[in-house]
């Protein structure tokens, strides 16, 4: 008898006896990430991929938790990203795809695939996804209505199949292409009573057969894109729609040298969490950077350089890894930075970006630094926050600006430099988003039901632990001990009732 099956077994047990059980339905679902790394690498090439995928997000138009070891390595100076595990078909085939926030749809390459690597150098067995090898999966029709879904994130189209089509074009020139499938994606859950259960939800995902320019090379390769936005065909909006999980999902990326972290389908639940509104009707998560303080002094930055427009605004994007500042506000920032440690560091340029040489401890000498966005939520950022270190001479060390310029574009994205060691929910039944500082290395507190709060009558799991690895007999011998607790309870009381009821 599956976990599940056995909790309802409970479940039923003791409505029987007590004739009240006061249960809790929501769901929430826990994927944990990997940084997959490399050789150190410049700066510059670390913009440059970055430029790469800002070019792709800006063309792009229950009940459980379940807790997953996590690998891998956290430094901006190797090349990396974040993924995870998904199984897909029947018999379920698992695939590991990146973790992108700025994007929407899942895809995984498929067989046969013009352009797909067939290795990694993140050292993992890349796999193809067979639609004819599935018993679950069906080719979606341009008669669908949820193909028209697709032309919210894609240029789609049909096939002389009549299949639904689908060509995601990047900004370096780059892209995929194919076609939608139907099928399952497998979720183990875990509800309440800490009881794990594998569950299945049908989904619409991508299968590309075609990639062009870096998706063709091997070094960052993995099996595809977990798009986490917000249009129809997002997982997350596929999943809520169906009351599958809730209308939020959380992450909190682990900083130093261990990296790793955790993504939550849920709501992360933390008292220190301040929260500022999603900007309504934007294709990625843009809220309302208003102004950037330090030492208490606002920045000579024209409030309008950060308002929302089809060229303009703040993005919250988790698979950048340095954050950028729009054009008329790097220059502001850089200066008063600069000001503020001029009698203790000396300033140099390495290959155009702004470094300081220091022979004590950073967070000694650069100041903190006040992201304050619409709603009175504000983002404080440690000098490890904005600063990376570049590289040692003798008893100095060189740190740089993690902010980068972006030239020419009126954006400001916040990437991993800014995201990491915070929690970070992106609440999109509350159309809010809200961040606290946080040892991503503990354990999380994670919400059943959306839009949370600490009152009473809410239900809370630990995502961290639980052990996906672990064994279900100690559960099962707990339910059995329990039951049978219970039914010599009613019993006993039974025998005391007939013993005193007075005989007629």
């Amino acid at each position: 008898m599956s976990p599940k099956w056995v909790a309802v077994a409970v479940v039923l047990v003791v409505a029987a006896a007590a004739e009240m059980v006061m249960c809790d339905g929501g769901k929430s679902l826990k994927w944990n990430l990997q940084r997959a790394s490399h050789d150190g690498v410049e700066l510059s090439q670390l913009r440059d991929r970055d430029r790469v995928r800002h070019g792709r997000i800006l063309q792009q138009k229950p009940s459980g938790v379940v807790n997953f070891d996590v690998e891998g390595t956290y430094d901006p100076f190797l090349v990396g990203l974040y993924f995870t595990k998904v199984q897909l078909g029947t018999p379920p085939k698992e695939f590991y795809v990146q973790i992108d926030t700025g994007s929407d749809v899942l895809w995984v390459s498929c067989n046969p695939c013009i352009g797909c690597p067939t290795s990694s150098g993140l050292q993992i067995e890349l796999e193809f996804f067979d639609p004819s090898s599935s018993s679950t999966a069906s080719l979606l029709s341009c008669s669908d209505q949820r193909c028209a879904l697709g032309a919210q994130t894609s240029e789609s189209g049909c096939s002389d199949q009549n299949q639904c089509g689908y060509t995601f074009q990047y900004g370096d020139g780059s892209g995929t292409s194919g076609y939608y499938i139907s099928d399952l994606i497998y979720l183990d859950t875990t509800g309440g009573n800490s009881l794990t259960s594998n569950s299945s939800s049908p989904v619409i995902f991508g299968c590309s057969t075609s990639h062009m320019g870096d998706l063709t090379k091997s070094d960052r390769a993995v099996d595809g894109i977990f798009g986490f936005g917000q249009q129809g065909l997002s997982v997350i909006s596929q999943l809520s729609s169906l009351g599958v999980t809730p209308n939020a999902f959380s992450h909190c990326l682990k900083g130093g040298s261990h990296g790793g972290g955790i993504l939550v389908l849920g709501q992360v639940v933390e008292p220190n969490i301040v929260y500022t509104p999603l900007v309504p009707l934007q294709p990625h998560y843009n809220v309302n950077l208003q102004s950037i303080s330090i030492k208490g002094q606002t920045l000579p930055i024209d409030p309008t350089v950060f308002e929302t427009s089809d060229t303009r605004g703040t993005i919250i994007d988790s698979g950048t890894t340095l954050a950028y500042l729009a054009e008329e506000a790097y220059d502001p920032f850089v200066t008063a930075i600069t000001q503020a440690v001029s009698q203790s560091v000396r300033p140099v340029l390495s290959k155009g970006n702004q470094c300081y040489v220091i022979t004590s401890s950073v967070s000694e000498i650069f100041p903190p630094v006040n992201l304050n966005f619409a709603g009175g939520a504000s983002m404080i950022l440690k000098p490890e926050d904005y600063l990376l270190q570049q590289n040692s001479i003798s008893d100095a060390a060189v740190w740089c600006m993690g902010f980068q310029k972006n030239d020419g574009q009126g954006t400001t994205i916040l990437g991993d430099l800014i995201l990491k060691d915070k929690i970070v929910v992106y609440d999109l039944a509350g159309k809010r988003i809200g961040w606290a500082n946080y040892d991503c290395s503990l354990s999380v507190n994670v919400s059943a039901t959306t839009t949370a709060t600490t009152s009473t009558g809410t239900e809370f799991f630990n995502a961290a632990q639980l052990d996906n690895s672990s064994s279900h007999t100690n559960h099962y011998e707990l339910i059995q001990n329990s039951i049978v607790a219970l039914l010599l309870q009613i019993s006993i009381c039974r025998v005391f009732t007939i013993f005193m009821t007075p005989r007629e």
